[in-house]
This record gives C-alpha cells, structure tokens and sequence, in this order.
C-alpha cells in the first residue's frame, strides 16, 4: 500500500535513508522538514504495516514543473517494481498539480535507477560533475515530459 507520509514515518524514512545512501544519506531534519513543506508531497509503501520505501516530489504553486527530491527502497524489497510504483505516483501527483515537466537527478554510477527513470520516459539532458559528495559521483539530470506520455 502506497500513502502519503507523515512525521510519524521519520525514523522508518531515515532508517532505510541511511541504509540506501550511507555516504550522502540526507539529515534527518531535512526530511523532517519536506515531510512538512507544502511545496512537497512525500509517499511510503507499508507492507504489512511495515515501511519498505518511501519517495518525494517538490512542486511549487503555479509552476510548471516538479522535482523528484528522492526514491528509496529496503534492500530486502527491491526488484518487485516497488520503484516503480512510488515514481508512478510521484509521477501522478505531478499531473494533479499541473506539471508539464519533471525532473530528477540520478547518481552516474546507479544504472539500475537511470534504466527505471528511462523506462517511464525519463531522458538525460545533463550532468553535474562530481555533485554526490563525498563519493566525486556525477550527478545524471533527467527530465520527463508529462505532455508526451500517459
């Protein structure tokens, strides 16, 4: 089951933050604080009352686009497309609040993440160099046009 996210789902958030990303996970009051911005819509996915993902969007009033702000699944959980299913909803919430473009940014040396943006129509349109710190890994920026897939 996929829901929005709450306070409460902090320390599960962080849990598999640290977990997923041990050299650049975010702090945990900076997910404190997009579990509370109104610009961002954070998700989880409960297995059995059982926190095994969580994703977020930021999507400012008026604008015309949105960003995914992070992905994270369990170790255990991962290759059964629940992925996919966060960034499916994200991907959701962008249409709802009228985004014509999403984008993200993606670690050069996750191929597995940059073949999953690319199977939802995700394409590069950049790189920052050196941009995960402390790891000197380039940073792929990837974009999705909402107006050219369903």
């Amino acid at each position: 089951m996929i829901r929005t996210a709450t306070p409460a789902d902090l320390p599960n958030i962080m849990a598999i933050e640290n977990a997923s990303f041990p050299s650049d996970a975010w702090p945990e009051s900076a997910m404190a604080a997009e579990l509370e911005s109104p610009y961002g819509r954070y998700i989880v996915a409960e297995d059995d009352g059982r926190l095994t993902g969580y994703a977020g969007l930021r999507h400012l009033p008026g604008g015309s686009d949105s960003d995914v702000q992070t992905i994270a699944v369990a170790a255990a959980e991962r290759g059964r497309g629940l992925g996919r299913d966060l960034l499916k909803e994200l991907l959701d919430t962008a249409r709802a609040r009228n985004a014509k473009e999403v984008f993200l940014e993606v670690r050069a040396d996750n191929p597995i993440a940059q073949k999953l943006y690319e199977s939802e129509g995700f394409v590069e349109i950049g790189r920052r160099a050196r941009y995960y710190q402390p790891d000197d890994v380039d940073a792929v920026i990837m974009k999705c046009d909402l107006r050219r897939i369903a």
